[in-house]
């Protein structure tokens, strides 16, 4: 029996993302992201810009007034955010046409890649990391006060490890 997955589009601007397998990464990130919020996965779709640095860079400005690329960027689609810090968002309503578009994210394949190198992480495994955090954030999840910190972070890492991946933040620095 197949295991319901979430529907994920991908709009590849960056050639550098076509040896990766961006696509079945993402699916697979997004879905084990639904899963672990108890959302059924097949109910929800996120569109993602698989960019360069550059186009990151100019998203990052005109959206997050933030100088330079960086790693990942979410839109989402309707504003969860809890109004308590460390509040549970409110999620989406599997049953609500209106909810099934969960938003966007921007990903970019320099600085992915760097960060990757630099932690001496398998870059798949970086990759799927920013796309769990970034699928969080479209979730109305954030790191902005630190209960909000601990339980996204939390759910990060029990996210990876039902993937295989390990722990991103107790990898070990590089000397």
């Amino acid at each position: 029996m197949t295991r319901p997955e979430a529907l994920v589009h991908i709009s590849q601007e960056d050639s550098s993302w076509e040896q990766m397998g961006l696509e079945a990464l993402a699916r697979r990130a997004i879905t084990a992201t639904l899963i672990a919020l108890k959302l059924p996965p097949n109910s929800f779709e996120v569109s993602v810009l698989a960019c360069d640095d550059a186009r990151i860079a100019e998203l990052n400005s005109q959206f997050r007034n933030k100088s330079g690329p960086t790693n990942v960027l979410s839109w989402p689609s309707v504003d969860r955010s809890p109004d308590t810090p460390g509040a549970r968002p409110q999620l989406p309503n599997a049953d609500d046409a209106m909810d099934a578009e969960l938003g966007d994210l921007a990903i970019a394949h320099a600085t992915c890649m760097a960060e990757a190198d630099a932690a001496g992480i398998a870059p798949e495994a970086h990759v799927t990391h920013l796309i769990v955090h970034g699928t969080l954030h479209l979730l109305g999840f954030d790191h902005i006060t630190d209960p909000d910190a601990d339980r996204m972070e939390a759910l990060e890492v029990d996210i990876l490890a039902s993937l295989g991946i390990a722990d991103p933040y107790s990898v070990p620095v590089l000397d």
